[in-house]
């Protein structure tokens, strides 16, 4: 399958280093082989480093440098936010991080509904192995 995820200017990235960290950005400018401008409606417009983006699969049809107000209502209109929680590596994310956010006592609870579904399966498995011999 053929590279697919080209820095271009619209191309949404995450930020996988810094105060930024998990944050959904989109490229508006490339500055130099190394770094690009980027821009989101809840961040400062900053020239950031391509080693600190994860490429999505994600980009809307925007202009160089946009306006904050023009970029705002392109990825409303390109529901970005609907797209990444959609896809598999933004629902791994979600799920990431409502098992960080567990206190002991739910981890407990969670860890004995584990045991319980695990011997459900293997009780069933057994009835089936049962009726095959």
């Amino acid at each position: 399958m053929p590279f697919r995820r080209y820095v271009e200017i619209g191309r949404v990235a995450m930020v996988n280093y810094g105060p930024s960290y998990g944050k959904l950005v989109v490229i508006v400018d490339v500055v130099d082989q190394n770094r690009a401008l980027v821009d989101a409606p809840d961040t400062v417009r900053t020239a950031m480093n391509f080693k600190r983006l994860s490429l999505t699969d994600i980009v809307i049809e925007i202009p160089r440098m946009p306006k904050k107000k023009q970029l705002t209502e392109a990825m409303e209109s390109a529901e970005v936010q609907k797209k990444w929680e959609g896809s598999s590596w933004g629902r791994k994310l979600i799920v990431q991080k409502k098992r960080a956010s567990l206190n002991d006592f739910e981890r407990f609870k969670v860890m004995v509904a584990r045991i319980k579904r695990s011997a459900i399966v293997k009780r069933e498995l057994a009835k089936l192995r049962k009726e095959k011999a």
